[in-house]
């Protein structure tokens, strides 16, 4: 396959038909009106392509703000495909394409970009994760099972010797991995820098008595000079992984920063609200976390299920198991890990581990984990055993009853429920 496919949900005042074409018109070589140089020649290279239209719908009033109006507001699935020609394997110009001056359109009265298809030169041409969960387990001294972890909680307003103290609380615990929040990266009252030197020194300390790497995903979210520069200070200090929001910095600075790192990257998807809360306008996760993917994204958030935010748990299901599929046809599948957070309990772990059939994803706790009776080691040992009967398939609460630690977690956190269509 030589072409970039992608699925958009729209509605439209004058017709998801007449809509589609403008659409494909705007987003390769066309404008509002036919030009002199846009032969029929240029057109059969160079042309968008209308491939597929599926009418859903349609309402009397609008999704959107609306500048054209009409008697009746037509919705439909509509699938345009493009030249690999047009732009080559760029991902800033493959999403300019994609999600560019079409949400602006006035024939559009919704528009959300629900599914992208790439040739195998994007796979070839972008060298993707450069560890994935072979290469954090590997950074974890070959650990087993899922990843339990915890994120740094108050998010701001600890020091460096403050969050340090913290993670040694956690480490001690027998946490497998932390991360800094995404609101923590060089401020003023925890410079990046100190922190680094300080939360180093308990987990370089903790491995050299224990043996235990814990991996710690430093938030080095920054100009892209500035982000290389925190690489080098991180490996100095012998580092396993560095988180960015990815959002913030897009895909060049998320691909300069993997075309540097000596260690996995913690993709944080700060702000993903924008493109996802709506029905009407945005772009799905599954789109966009092929993109991140290429861009060298080890571990993606993916939110979790039962969580404190608004998407269902349909929604993160999608998601979960989108980062474990191939990102594009043939070549290298670029693996992530999915990561679980938001409000996750031990009553998570299985139906997670359900959906993706493995135990390659991060899961992250902090009530779940400092709110157990017995203190945070018996939280970790909780979701450790919580686990261990996922993956024996057995019961939570049977397996409960011969496991103190998960006992004291199923009486103090409420159940969750967990629904997904067709369970």
């Amino acid at each position: 396959m030589n072409r970039i496919t992608a699925t958009y949900d729209i509605e439209s005042p004058v017709g998801v038909a007449r809509a589609a074409q403008v659409l494909a018109g705007e987003q390769s070589t066309g404008t509002f009106t036919r030009l002199a140089a846009e032969t029929d020649e240029l057109r059969e290279r160079s042309a968008a392509r209308i491939e597929k239209i599926e009418i859903t719908g349609s309402r009397p009033t609008p999704s959107l703000p609306s500048r054209k109006t009409g008697d009746s507001y037509e919705r439909g699935l509509v699938t345009v495909s493009w030249s690999l020609d047009n732009f080559g394997t760029s991902l800033p110009t493959l999403l300019s394409t994609l999600a560019g001056n079409l949400f602006e359109l006035a024939e559009l009265s919704a528009i959300r970009l629900v599914e992208m298809q790439l040739p195998s030169a994007f796979a070839t041409d972008h060298p993707g994760p450069q560890f994935g969960a072979p290469g954090t387990r590997d950074f974890m001294g070959g650990h087993q099972g899922p990843v339990i972890g915890t994120i740094i909680k108050p998010s701001v307003g600890l020091n460096p010797s403050e969050t340090a103290a913290l993670v040694k609380t956690l480490v001690e615990a027998g946490i497998d991995f932390i991360k800094d929040d995404e609101l923590q990266a060089n401020g003023p009252h925890c410079l990046f820098e100190e922190r680094v030197k300080e939360v180093s020194r308990v987990i370089n300390t903790h491995a050299d008595q224990t043996g235990k790497k814990v991996m710690y995903a430093f938030n080095l979210t920054d100009e892209i000079d500035q982000m290389w520069r925190n690489l080098e200070l991180l490996e100095a200090h012998g580092g396993t992984c560095a988180m960015v929001c990815i959002s913030s910095v897009g895909l060049t600075g998320l691909r300069a920063l993997r075309d540097r790192s000596p260690m996995t990257i913690h993709g944080h998807r700060a702000g993903w609200g924008i493109y996802s809360r709506s029905p009407n306008i945005g772009i799905s996760f599954p789109v966009m976390q092929k993109l991140w993917r290429l861009a060298g994204a080890d571990h993606l958030h993916v939110n979790g299920l039962a969580n404190k935010f608004t998407e269902s748990d349909d929604v993160i299901a999608a998601s979960a198991t989108s980062v474990q599929t191939p990102v594009a046809e043939g070549g290298s599948a670029h693996l992530a890990m999915p990561v679980y957070s938001s409000g996750q309990t031990v009553w998570q772990i299985d139906p997670a581990r359900s959906l993706l059939g493995n135990d390659d994803f991060i899961f992250c706790a902090g009530g779940g984990i400092l709110s157990h009776p017995s203190g945070a080691a018996a939280g970790v040992i909780a979701l450790r055993q919580a686990a261990d009967a996922a993956r024996s398939g057995i019961d939570i609460k049977d397996y409960a009853k011969e496991h103190s630690e998960l006992q004291g977690a199923v009486d103090t956190f409420p159940e969750k429920r967990i629904t997904l269509q067709g369970q």
